[in-house]
């Protein structure tokens, strides 16, 4: 990992940018971490990113745990069974 200040990300960031390619690049302001570079090697790895910072997603999940901790959760088996595609399938109806 590399760990550099933003002066000299500042003036370097085209190889910086390189760099993260191996490893994430930390960007340091007076000693302390504010920052990283990280590579994106697709169009998937930039989604998992905008969707890990989301704060509508973030809102869901906070609002799932304390459900799961209050108790008021459904056993994982039954979700899994309810969220299967064949659960989701709506039946045919039959034609006259």
């Amino acid at each position: 990992m590399t760990i550099a200040s933003i002066a000299d990300v500042k003036a370097r960031f085209s190889a910086y940018v390189k760099a993260s390619g191996q490893s994430p690049v930390v960007i340091t302001r007076n000693g302390k971490a504010v920052a990283a570079i990280i590579p994106l090697s697709d169009e998937d790895d930039l989604e998992r990113l905008m969707v890990g910072y989301s704060p509508k997603l973030r809102a869901i999940l906070s609002a799932a745990r304390r459900r799961i901790a209050d108790g008021r959760a459904i056993p994982h088996e039954q979700f899994w069974r309810e969220s299967s595609p064949a659960a989701r399938r709506k039946p045919r109806r039959k034609s006259a």
